[in-house]
């Protein structure tokens, strides 16, 4: 009878890698805490030192949808709409901040024990059991 993945590596490694990898994965995403500066009226950043922000990104995508409901063939419209939507989609990502929790370093050792050691329990098991590397 083989095991996980077709080898001889053993199901009970794999379920307990699998277990061990989700709970220190939940456990580490959920220490992280993610912020935004984004506004209408927040710098997204700048061109030829002039701050460009999320109000006048709107602006060429109010005239490219007016456009385009008028005409929807109209190239300078789609031009428009799609490129302040693709600048917005940019800007929000770019002000997205992402920081860690406090937490003691029995915590983060903890975590990432069991992130680490079920991901290499998991792909121990994907082995077979008589191959040395």
């Amino acid at each position: 009878m083989h095991g996980a993945g077709g080898t001889e590596g053993g199901i009970g490694r794999f379920f307990l890698g699998l277990v061990m990898m989700i709970g220190g994965g939940y456990l580490f995403l959920n220490n992280i805490q993610v912020t935004t500066g984004f506004g209408v009226g927040y710098r997204l950043w700048s061109m030829w030192g002039v701050s460009i922000t999320g109000g006048m990104v709107m602006i060429p995508f109010i005239f490219g949808v007016g456009m385009l409901f008028y005409n929807g063939r109209n190239p300078i419209g789609w031009l428009l709409a799609t490129g302040s939507m693709i600048m917005l989609a940019f800007g929000v990502i770019s002000q997205t901040h992402f920081r860690f929790n406090n937490m003691s370093a029995f915590d983060l050792i903890t975590i990432l024990v069991l992130l680490v050691g079920g991901i290499g329990l998991f792909l121990s098991s994907l082995r077979s059991s008589g191959s040395r590397f």
